[in-house]
């Protein structure tokens, strides 16, 4: 089997997946009370009870309730007129074309409302994800190396200390210490970029958005590379020790060879196949607590206030496309292993 027929094949059952988790979701949906609907029929009756406090009478029609062609109305107003398996197949359609719908509360297409709020998850996302690789592959081999030395001793625990600080209250630490709390202000406590983007020179704005982004990204990294480095280390002190290694050695080659050209290769691949968890992780993990301390207007924080407010489109749409990214980017670790690793090949993978 080739790549592409393997391609092919994935792409083909990755479409149950994708429909099963949107269609599950969409009956779920179906019996969450609350919904626009009745949001927007609690405040009619709210203005009725106000117009009847203020004077007086009794012919408001709110008083016996909201009139049915006044609901009927409002139903066919957010789509609610048409049966379920109605709805969820123009959903379908839609989505196809990317099409994600309009939202409820921002009175918007949710497809645009989803691009505006992307590049602070971008942001955040591809800066956690490099910078956890960048750091946890090269500390993780170096403490496999030096086992047991005193760097592999301190480093652990500087390691373990930043696994166990949760990224939000790692967070609010550096703001209070860095941006302006109680000590030092070196940092800004809010954005992405300051007020006067558009009037700086390509330097300035690189320097403005670098300055913006350390706090947040720091918070962000901190948890997510303890892992990632300690699973390094494992995985060289497993290679390390294995007969290949000894035999290598014993052939007089280097140890700078016999590291990485021997063991890094079979190594890598643990990391390798942890690439989409770690990607999807630094983009959509967390990114809420980070983005609301922080004051950063993103899809974590979009994706929360849409179910809050049971804005259905943009609840959908969101997931819709998480859901598509997350099938993509674990086909692409696939990839990687088999790029890692030419003894895999795509016919067992596909069994």
């Amino acid at each position: 089997m080739n790549i592409w027929s393997y391609i092919f094949k994935r792409v083909l059952l990755m479409l149950p997946t994708l429909i099963g988790v949107i269609a599950i979701t969409f009956a779920v949906i179906q019996f969450v009370p609350g919904g626009p609907v009745e949001q927007a029929l609690e405040e009619l009756k709210g203005r009725a009870g106000v117009h009847e406090s203020a004077g007086g009478g009794s012919a408001y029609r709110g008083r016996q309730g909201i009139d049915i062609d006044r609901v009927n109305e409002i139903k066919a107003l957010y789509g609610f007129d048409k049966p379920p398996a109605e709805r969820f197949w123009l959903m379908l359609k839609g989505f196809l074309t990317f099409d994600l719908g309009k939202s409820f509360y921002h009175h918007g297409d949710v497809w645009q409302l989803v691009k505006s709020k992307l590049p602070v998850s971008i942001t955040i996302g591809l800066w956690t994800f490099f910078l956890t690789y960048l750091i946890s592959v090269p500390l993780g081999i170096a403490k496999a190396v030096r086992e047991g030395s005193r760097f592999d001793s301190l480093s652990s625990a500087v390691v373990l200390v930043g696994y166990s600080i949760p990224g939000f209250v790692l967070g609010v630490f550096l703001l209070v210490v860095f941006g302006g709390g109680s000590f030092l202000q070196w940092f800004p406590l809010r954005g992405l970029t300051s007020d006067d983007w558009a009037t700086l020179s390509l330097l300035g704005k690189i320097k403005d958005y670098l300055w913006h982004i350390t706090l947040p990204v720091l918070a962000s990294v901190a948890g997510s590379f303890a892992v990632m480095t300690m699973l390094t280390k494992n995985t060289f002190l497993d290679e390390i020790r294995k007969q290949y290694v000894l035999t290598a050695r014993a052939k007089g080659l280097s140890e700078n060879k016999v590291l990485y050209k021997h063991v890094f290769r079979n190594a890598l691949i643990p990391l390798v196949t942890g690439f989409p968890a770690a990607f999807i992780g630094a983009f959509f993990a967390g990114s809420l607590l980070i983005e609301t301390l922080f004051s950063l207007d993103g899809l974590g924080l979009l994706s929360y206030e849409s179910v809050i407010r049971r804005d259905y489109p943009v609840v959908m749409g969101t997931l819709y496309l998480f859901t598509l990214i997350g099938l993509a980017v674990k086909l692409l670790g696939d990839l990687c292993y088999v790029w890692a690793d030419p003894r895999v090949q795509f016919e067992s993978m596909a069994k």
